[in-house]
């Protein structure tokens, strides 16, 4: 078994409170893990309202199926349209 992780770090310029970003990124979660099938959490900058730092999971029995699948979730959030893409994470721990 291999774990495939993603940490990702967004700028969410728009949000202006709390509030606003917690809807932003309550939508990119249920978005990710229902349209690739990833566990999601928000990890770090909880009390910062303009970025978002989320961290993903998701196990395979192939390195090369997570790294392709986390792939695609690191391209659709470089094409979220109020989220910007500032950075990421990726790796694969054999388990």
């Amino acid at each position: 078994m291999i774990l495939g992780y993603l940490r990702v770090r967004l700028r969410l310029r728009q949000a202006r409170t709390l509030k606003d970003k917690r809807q932003v990124v309550k939508s990119i979660k249920d978005k990710l893990a229902n349209g690739f099938n990833v566990s999601i959490a928000e990890v770090d900058d909880l009390d910062d309202r303009q970025l978002a730092t989320l961290g993903l999971a998701m196990v395979s029995n192939e390195t090369h199926h997570l790294k392709v699948a986390l792939g695609q979730v690191v391209e659709a959030l470089r094409s979220h349209p109020i989220a910007e893409f500032l950075e990421h994470e990726l790796d694969t721990i054999p388990v």
